[in-house]
């Protein structure tokens, strides 16, 4: 399904009743709604970064639910697509970080750096924010950060907001490192966001465990 090791990895859960339920409601749903992000990109994030490959995760939500924008990886927009306002936030912090001025909404090169850009809920419903909360996404992706919890390499978890954080229970290996804040949405980026240096915290802690910096 996915064309990696992700497959191996993975493969007890897709026999298990509520992904068999998750499946069968998508085939509903996309019946006679629109559903985001495409189906080809719907495991895009797993795709781009193989469980061997993944140094970083970041956790988003859901997908953005507006016309063009989810392309599968969280956060990140196709290029010529409108730029959202946690993006515009995550640049922002980006270039007070590390002067770093980027432009290009896809981060599609983060993800082929070793960065698991992974939603907690892998598909949206057009224009309706969460309409695929607790439809089996959460078993699924939980099981993606157990899995990445046991391994033996330190990871750099990510967790922007509370729903990220609320994942901290599931990593519980002392050999990875926790990075949070707040959340980059305009509601939180004043709240603990703003002037926190993911960026360079994560190449330091890269750097640390003689592993490549992120090109950012």
């Amino acid at each position: 399904m996915i064309g990696n090791e992700w497959d191996i990895i993975l493969k007890e859960e897709y026999k298990k009743d509520y992904f068999k339920k998750l499946v069968k409601f998508l085939n509903e749903e996309n019946k006679d709604k629109t559903i985001f992000p495409k189906k080809e990109d719907l495991f895009k994030a797993l795709k781009l970064t193989d469980y061997k490959d993944v140094s970083v995760v970041i956790l988003g939500q859901d997908p953005y639910h507006g016309i063009g924008e989810a392309n599968g990886l969280c956060f990140s927009v196709n290029r010529g697509v409108q730029m959202p306002p946690s993006l515009k936030n995550i640049f922002k912090e980006l270039k007070s970080d590390l002067n770093i001025e980027r432009t290009n909404t896809d981060l599609t090169d983060w993800s082929k750096q070793g960065i698991l850009l992974l939603n907690t809920v892998l598909t949206v419903e057009k224009d309706k924010a969460f309409s695929h909360r607790d439809k089996g996404w959460e078993s699924f992706t939980d099981k993606i950060i157990e899995k990445l919890n046991q391994k033996e390499e330190p990871i750099i978890f990510v967790l922007w907001g509370n729903a990220a954080r609320s994942k901290k229970t599931i990593i519980t290996n002392k050999k990875h490192i926790i990075i949070e804040s707040a959340h980059p949405s305009p509601l939180s980026y004043n709240r603990g966001f703003k002037d926190s240096k993911p960026f360079s915290k994560i190449n330091n802690e890269l750097k640390k465990i003689g592993k490549s910096e992120i090109k950012w």
